[in-house]
């Protein structure tokens, strides 16, 4: 069984103030990922959707989240459950910025995303 240490896991350049580290995926064998994310007040993805299921699990901080047409704060011990083909975004909100964890059950759903505004970040 891999055990993953957390600290030795490289960081994945993404936006500016967003930090992410792949703990899980194709790198390590895994059909599925895992990323942690770090992100600062004002920060997020812009409005997209993925043509795959996504979780993104608010450990610490609050996001707004867009899900279709609903808008909410979500904040920690809370996961956006987020259905294939649903468009959504997020911001980070509050003083502290966030710690999110996010699964898709596929190596590399951003080969399946479709953005609306903005654009996919230029290190994937």
């Amino acid at each position: 069984m891999p055990i993953v240490d957390h600290n030795a896991v490289p960081e994945v350049p993404w936006r500016p103030g967003y930090r992410t580290w792949d703990i899980a995926g194709p790198a390590n064998g895994m059909s599925t990922t895992l990323t942690y994310v770090v992100a600062e007040a004002g920060t997020g993805a812009p409005l997209h959707q993925h043509e795959d299921e996504e979780l993104i699990v608010v450990l610490e901080g609050s996001v707004e989240a867009q899900l279709g047409d609903e808008v909410r704060t979500v904040g920690a011990d809370h996961t956006l459950a987020i259905p294939a083909n649903v468009t959504h975004a997020f911001t980070v909100v509050g003083d502290a910025g966030a710690k999110l964890l996010v699964y898709f059950p596929v190596p590399d759903p951003f080969d399946r995303t479709t953005y609306l505004e903005g654009s996919r970040p230029e290190a994937i």
